[in-house]
């Protein structure tokens, strides 16, 4: 028998002083709540009601029983209940890793925009380019851009992420521009270390970098050619301090998702964070805006 239905069942009689009227409130048959404080006071060794043909009575122990029974039960209650809110609603601490370089420049104004909408969470960011852990590392939440392999992780597609070919005019004029894909090799070629090396670049370049920002300045700078997403390089191509190359042979787009652990039961916190983020940046993107097409 589940002790906390025991107790319950006690107390339930004490508040009644009846087992007919416990049962009727419980929704137990009498046979089972008389069953139920049987066995509590056998296992505690003492009589905690003093029965009559028409009202129980609760001893001195049983009273004292039923007191402390009542708080516990009480705290049992509101702890279950506080816990189903906190799945229910978005609340507490949400612990999200994402990109360093997508993060500078497009997660402030969401993250204000999303605790405006749900002041009780706040928000721990953590950058890092590197592929996390959530579980082993407490993340609620992971941006990760790429093609997802397929795991154990539920992912949820937030915005494409489109990649360009580009350098700087004042390089492409120094050294020509490549007409073919296969030209590349004969540049410097600016490689970005986390990226797996069939996007198009030699994946021994002049430079390589875990970092896309520092990539796309030593480009303009005329370092040579760099493969990079729009939300970094868009600003740049679109002023005309890198020009886009080979188009037609961009890589494949890519995407931005958030990666989260379980499907079921899950946190209002994180059910609210990735809701609020599905559509944010539009599709297409605001920052392909800044690209050429």
């Amino acid at each position: 028998m589940d002790r906390i239905d025991i107790m319950r069942a006690f107390v339930t009689v004490v508040a009644e002083g009846s087992f007919t009227q416990a049962a009727d409130r419980l929704a137990l048959s009498p046979q089972l709540v008389s069953k139920y404080v049987a066995r509590l006071e056998q296992r505690l060794g003492t009589r905690l009601l003093n029965r009559t043909t028409r009202k129980v009575h609760a001893t001195e122990e049983g009273v004292r029983y039923a007191e402390r029974a009542r708080q516990l039960l009480h705290d049992i209650d509101e702890l279950e209940l506080g816990l189903g809110d906190a799945h229910r609603q978005a609340q507490g601490r949400l612990r999200v890793s994402a990109p360093v370089s997508f993060a500078t420049r497009h997660l402030a104004l969401l993250l204000c925009d999303f605790q405006q909408a749900h002041g009780h969470v706040s928000v721990d960011l953590q950058l890092n380019d590197r592929k996390v852990d959530i579980v082993e590392e407490g993340f609620d939440v992971a941006l990760r851009i790429g093609h997802l392999k397929s795991s154990s992780l539920i992912a949820r597609r937030i915005a494409p992420i489109r990649l360009v070919i580009c350098a700087a005019p004042e390089y492409l004029e120094r050294h020509g521009t490549p007409g073919r894909p296969e030209e590349l090799k004969q540049h410097r070629c600016l490689h970005y270390s986390y990226m797996e090396h069939d996007v198009g670049l030699p994946g021994d370049g002049a430079l390589s970098c875990n970092n896309g920002d520092v990539l796309v300045e030593a480009a303009i700078r005329g370092a040579g050619i760099v493969i990079q997403p729009t939300f970094i390089a868009g600003p740049a191509i679109a002023d005309g301090r890198l020009r886009v190359i080979l188009p037609e042979h961009a890589p494949a787009p890519m995407a931005l998702y958030a990666v989260y652990a379980h499907r079921t039961l899950l946190p209002g916190k994180i059910r609210s964070f990735v809701d609020f983020m599905d559509g944010y940046f539009g599709d297409p993107p605001g920052w392909d805006d800044f690209a050429q097409h």
